[in-house]
């Protein structure tokens, strides 16, 4: 295929979350007429991301009664299309950087080229493998890897709630659920804490919180709700099962860059660097990123949101002031990094 019969395009978002959705809003009412690629359908993900497992949002503004989260990413995604965005439903395999435009390649072997490309793949949370835990979190039944968008949820108040993990996340995750529990049980599969002394001991010295030390859960339990876990003794073997009303898995997140690299800068642990704080331009210049696949901290939809406004901000100055060609001496300057 000849260069001139490639489809190419002024701005390829790359991702179908908030971050990307609203990237496509702000670039479509531009007039740059956004190509997003949001990607396929795998076992844990899905286009529109991590709400798409959501059933009810009650954090993000303008919702006063709370909102399904396959609603408002429907609704997201239709108001970009109101304005003429343009969508394909594939995942991206590699972006080449080596000449501009960006030439993008999917899965099924489409090649598109981009004058600019917003990545916002966001992250995928990780889980404890098992079949009835990944069920019951995305029917909506009790199962969550986020407590600060779930945990205020009506159905998990004055129950006595599970959190899996031993690190910050975990200790944050298990004092926030204390407003609402009646009583927050952390399962760690070591006899300590990795999380750092202030964090692990305002846990320790917690009255709603107990520890279930040196143990894992093998199984959960519930058809249509949790009803509990069945958890093995990593010392002694022996296995037990704890009744719980709520499980929030939180053992970290793993931002899905895998087709990023060698592409742009991540950082260590494996999200994207941008070298700018407050800015989403990327190391490669007129590749930007929004949403959780830069976004290690908050990792909130609403952020999402804006980092995907500002994402499309950006691209949209980048083009109307050059370019690459009018970027020229960074651009030679990466390249030779």
């Amino acid at each position: 295929m000849s260069e001139s019969e490639i489809q190419h395009e002024r701005v390829v978002i790359i991702g179908s979350g908030p971050a990307g959705w609203t990237a496509a809003i702000y670039a479509a009412r531009a007039e740059l007429e956004p190509f997003v690629i949001e990607g396929g359908i795998s076992r844990t993900m899905i286009p529109g991301g991590q709400l798409m497992f959501t059933t009810e949002v009650e954090n993000y503004p303008g919702f006063k009664e709370g909102v399904d989260g396959q609603a408002l990413m429907m609704e997201m995604k239709d108001q970009a299309l109101r304005f003429g965005t343009r969508v394909l439903t594939e995942d991206v395999v590699t972006i080449d950087t080596s000449q501009h435009p960006y030439r993008i390649v999917t899965q099924y072997d489409s090649e598109i080229l981009a004058d600019s490309i917003i990545v916002a793949t966001g992250a995928n949370a990780n889980w404890l493998g098992l079949d009835n835990e990944e069920r019951l979190a995305q029917s909506g039944g009790g199962v969550s890897a986020c407590a600060v968008c779930d945990g205020a949820l009506p159905h998990f108040r004055d129950q006595v709630l599970a959190v899996i993990g031993g690190g910050d996340t975990a200790m944050e995750d298990a004092l926030y659920l204390t407003k609402f529990a009646r009583e927050v049980v952390i399962v760690h599969r070591r006899d300590e804490l990795r999380a750092s002394k202030i964090m692990a001991d305002r846990a320790l010295e917690h009255e709603k919180i107990t520890f279930a030390w040196n143990t894992v859960v093998t199984d959960v339990l519930g058809e249509d709700v949790i009803t509990g876990l069945k958890l093995k003794d990593t010392v002694t073997g022996d296995e037990r099962e704890l009744a719980v009303g709520g499980m929030f898995v939180a053992i970290g997140h793993s931002p899905n860059t895998g087709f990023l690299q060698g592409v742009v800068d991540l950082k260590d642990n494996g999200y994207v660097k941008t070298p700018v704080a407050w800015r989403t331009e990327t190391s490669v210049p007129g590749i930007f990123a929004a949403g959780d696949v830069m976004d290690d901290y908050y990792r909130q939809a609403v952020t999402a949101a804006g980092t995907g406004c500002m994402a499309a901000l950006e691209a949209e100055r980048w083009l109307a002031h050059g370019g690459l060609e009018a970027h020229a001496p960074a651009a030679e300057a990466v390249a030779g990094d």
